[in-house]
């Protein structure tokens, strides 16, 4: 049983999904496709669970030719012969979290999507589909596999917002769909060249859309000194992959498709959008854009920090001048995911597992603020934090909530929000040591360039700092503007959280703390081997 789990699991786990949109569409009746998607997404959850267990967590590897390293659980099938194109999946501590965080929200957005009445069926297939989509992305260590999985997670968005979205969901569903396809166009190209490149790298001419075996010392060594030309294009295939990838994120400049998306999603897609989709953008960047160009990504760490950094503080600062409840829970995400950004350009080992762990908490935390606007929202049919107030009184439970979540949301120590920020802040500065990659990069250059690198690490460290500072503001400010003060008497009427919503906002809340206390037995158990294998491949 556990050798069949090793080689099938990770498969299922991709087109079971598939298979319960197919049952979804036979479905006789709305209650008949609700409980068939929910029973989908609760048998994949508990699927993911072995995976903890399956993995082998003392295999300290590196990406290793074609052999994995790290990767575990591999099953590779030969897929179009002629392009050397692998059904080729695989896991690893980079794509383990996300599969568990995916797994797990896709089973509360399931549930949060209970009240859904319009095309039923197709609803719930398109989202089915999008889970497949999801665990595709995590689990493929093909780059034509990835890719293929990384656009079928965007049309069922695209449909979800587009017809159950708000008044302005076609412009915010056409402008998610042009942002993101205008970052898979590049990620195209990236795919393309890297195929011709390690085509002519190869003893026997064959090119290779192995992740893997394109991020290890072997192919990056052919790949930089036997073709000029690579040497040439990397640069700008990095760029191009960092440009798909930060649209994801998304990080400023490329931001502004995000609001408009989640303001117009209905609650369930909104939490999936922030909580998984976003992590795609992360993911992207430590799978894809960093191990296959790392010569270019201490080339341009300045440019990526800076992005990161202007994240962070512009993201706070438009969410502290929001109104819309929703709109500024979206702009936070902005702001925590610059973090994301600024963890993987210092390339410390800090930085890193702070990033990553980051993606993690932010799933959690993101997914209950969303749903905790959803709530009040089904009650008052408006998002203006002016009009609030006072819920404290009437809606003591749900008050309790969303107390929680926010203070998780805003870095509180002891909740989950907290470890990444620090880790990150802490990896920052980090990168201003000797044993640092980018400070042996610039130390090899001239010590003027070494001056500078310092200068920049440490100013960009300094500001990101304060970003911690305008969360606090505009979380501490949003409590108090809903929950605090009289009672208003035109909310006195409102509903306490039922049984469905302390279901979902239940297991987020003790995830939350659990990541917070606990973080080394929850999380950098499953990323430390993982992360130190890519710090090796950054450091070539």
């Amino acid at each position: 049983m556990v050798e069949f789990l090793k080689q099938y699991l990770l498969s299922i786990l991709i087109f079971l999904p598939l298979v319960g949109a197919v049952l979804t569409m036979l479905a006789r009746n709305r209650n008949e496709t609700r409980w068939i998607a929910l029973a989908t997404t609760l048998v994949i959850f508990v699927l993911s669970l072995p995976l903890v267990g399956l993995y082998d967590w003392s295999s300290a590897g590196i990406y290793a030719g074609g052999n994995g390293g790290v990767v575990q659980l591999i099953t590779r099938v030969p897929w179009i012969t002629a392009f050397n194109i692998e059904y080729y999946v695989g896991m690893d501590g980079l794509s383990l979290p996300l599969v568990l965080l995916s797994s797990f929200i896709c089973v509360l957005a399931c549930l949060a999507s209970w009240n859904i009445e319009k095309m039923t069926k197709g609803y719930f297939t398109l989202f089915l589909i999008l889970e497949m989509g999801i665990m595709g992305v995590f689990l493929s260590l093909d780059f034509f596999l990835f890719y293929v999985f990384f656009e079928i997670s965007l049309l069922p968005m695209y449909f979800l917002i587009g017809i159950w979205g708000g008044p302005r969901k076609e412009y915010a569903a056409i402008k998610f769909f042009l942002y993101t396809l205008v970052g898979s166009v590049g990620l195209l190209i990236v795919m393309i060249g890297m195929y011709l490149f390690t085509q002519q790298s190869t003893v026997d001419h064959q090119g290779t859309f192995d992740l893997i075996r394109m991020a290890s010392p072997q192919m990056q060594s052919a790949l930089m000194n036997g073709q000029t030309a690579f040497r040439a294009a990397a640069p700008i295939f990095f760029l191009l992959s960092m440009l798909g990838f930060l649209i994801k994120v998304p990080a400023v400049p490329f931001h502004t498709w995000l609001p408009d998306a989640h303001v117009e999603a209905p609650t369930p897609i909104s939490m999936i959008l922030a909580a998984i989709l976003l992590k795609m953008g992360g993911y992207g960047i430590f799978r894809i854009a960093y191990p296959l160009f790392p010569e270019a990504a201490r080339h341009f760490w300045l440019l990526i920090a800076i992005i990161g950094v202007v994240s962070i503080i512009y993201g706070a600062l438009c969410a502290m001048a929001q109104t819309d409840f929703k709109k500024l829970v979206a702009y936070s995400s902005v702001s925590h995911m610059g973090f994301v950004v600024l963890g993987a350009a210092v390339m410390t080992t800090a930085s890193i597992n702070g990033a990553l762990f980051m993606m993690v908490a932010h799933g959690i935390t993101s997914a209950a603020m969303f749903f905790i606007v959803g709530v009040v929202y089904e009650r008052a049919h408006h998002r203006d934090l002016n009009r609030f107030g006072g819920l404290a009184q009437t809606m003591p439970v749900y008050t309790g909530f969303s107390t929680v979540s926010m203070f998780a949301n805003l870095g509180l120590p002891g909740l989950c929000g907290f470890i990444g920020e620090v880790m990150v802040l802490l990896g920052a500065f980090a990168a201003a040591k000797p044993t640092s990659i980018l400070y042996q990069y610039f130390s090899a250059q001239s010590p003027a360039a070494l001056s500078s690198y310092l200068t920049s690490v440490y100013t960009l460290a300094v500001i990101s700092c304060f970003g911690v500072v305008l969360t606090a503001g505009y979380m501490l400010w949003t409590i108090q503007r809903v929950y605090f003060g009289p009672e208003k008497a035109e909310y006195k009427s409102f509903p306490e959280v039922d049984a469905r919503e302390i279901t979902i906002l239940t297991p987020l809340t003790i995830m939350a703390i659990l990541l917070g206390v606990l973080p080394g037995m929850m999380f950098f158990m499953m990323t430390d081997n993982t992360v130190a294998a890519v710090m090796t491949v950054l450091a070539k």
